[in-house]
């Protein structure tokens, strides 16, 4: 097949999707695939003579990835290095060479890569693409929709409120006095701007700081125990990884600095634990309108041993040693496979 990798883009988590987007790539290619690695947001600004041959050479528009850094993109000088200084999503000839594959494989993450707009855009230019819908996605990124879809479908989760930027000053801030809680910006993702608050003293400049990312900040209860990731790929759950950061909390340091997690896989859990937590994650996957695959994130109540879904990750993290992949990767399934299958699900989604 044709197969376009559809990466970079305008997001926080611009490198975290360049490195997916690599080895998504590479892995293709491995499974006999003519493939294009593409940054959407960039595109190929100089002529493109032959399309074909684009497919023929496997273009790829970075030839080395270092890694994710420590610091987070700096989007204000991405967008600067693009000639035409246009905002628009979609780079120079981005869209006609999608066009020519059979389908793109999404390795964005967050943003209008992961928010349901590049899917409704790809939807009505007729291009086929890898993952949840536009309605799945929207839903996903979004914490504070997330939530009210979890409320009502009876899918296990922290107490929450949804503050906007203006409770900084109307003194709406009063309102929260269950401490220590998490602060999240609400559609941001790879826990960027998220912060654990010990107190009532520390919380307004949490809220801040996470207002910086975004107009809506979502605060929620705080639950001290074990935290799990389970993969969801056609509709079944992938066996579980548990994640235990070294020191502080699951951040965007410790999610992608080499050795500052323990990832285990499968989780030591008994049976019935197993069978809980993989039932939610599926009937979380289904009350989000989700397609293909997806990972789903839960806390396990060291106290009283109750389970919370958290959210819901509908393009997560692809390199080898990703969750989703680890996980894969202990049902038999390794990274060439699982990009294979993830293609060949989605492509179900348009018979």
């Amino acid at each position: 097949m044709k197969i376009v990798v559809l990466a970079g883009g305008l997001s926080t988590e611009r490198d975290v999707s360049i490195t997916s987007g690599s080895q998504v790539a590479k892995a293709l290619k491995e499974k006999g695939h003519k493939v294009v690695l593409l940054d959407v947001f960039m595109g190929i600004e100089e002529k493109v003579d032959s399309i074909d041959k684009l497919f023929d050479d496997g273009y790829d528009f970075t030839k080395s990835i270092i890694g994710v850094s420590t610091e987070i993109p700096d989007l204000d000088k991405i967008k600067a290095m693009r000639k035409d200084q246009s905002d628009c999503l979609f780079g120079e000839n981005v869209i006609d060479i999608c066009k020519a594959s059979d389908i793109c494989f999404l390795a964005l993450h967050g943003g209008v890569g992961e928010n349901g707009q590049l899917q409704a855009a790809l939807d009505m230019l007729g291009i086929k693409y890898t993952g949840a819908g536009y309605l799945g996605s929207a839903i996903a990124m979004d914490k504070g929709i997330t939530k009210a879809v979890f409320l009502h479908g009876d899918v296990p989760t922290p107490m929450s409120k949804l503050y906007k930027k203006d409770s900084l000053s109307n003194g709406e801030l009063d309102s929260w006095c269950d401490f220590p809680c998490v602060v999240k910006p609400c559609s941001a993702g790879s826990s960027v701007g998220v912060s654990i608050v010990e107190s009532e003293k520390d919380f307004k400049d949490a809220m801040i700081d996470a207002f910086k990312y975004e107009g809506q900040v979502l605060v929620e209860q705080y639950i001290k125990g074990r935290e799990f990731s389970i993969g969801v790929l056609g509709n079944k759950a992938l066996p579980i990884i548990e994640i235990i950061p070294k020191s502080g909390f699951y951040d965007y340091v410790n999610k992608y600095q080499a050795g500052n997690t323990e990832e285990i896989c499968p989780a030591v859990l008994d049976e019935a634990t197993t069978k809980l937590l993989q039932d939610a994650a599926c009937h979380a996957y289904k009350e989000l309108h989700l397609e293909s695959y997806a990972r789903i994130d839960f806390l396990l109540d060291e106290n009283d041993g109750n389970i919370y879904c958290l959210e819901a990750n509908t393009l997560p993290g692809m390199t080898p040693m990703s969750l989703l992949p680890q996980e894969a990767k202990a049902n038999g399934i390794d990274f060439p496979e699982l990009c294979e299958k993830i293609v060949e699900l989605s492509l179900k989604k348009y018979n």
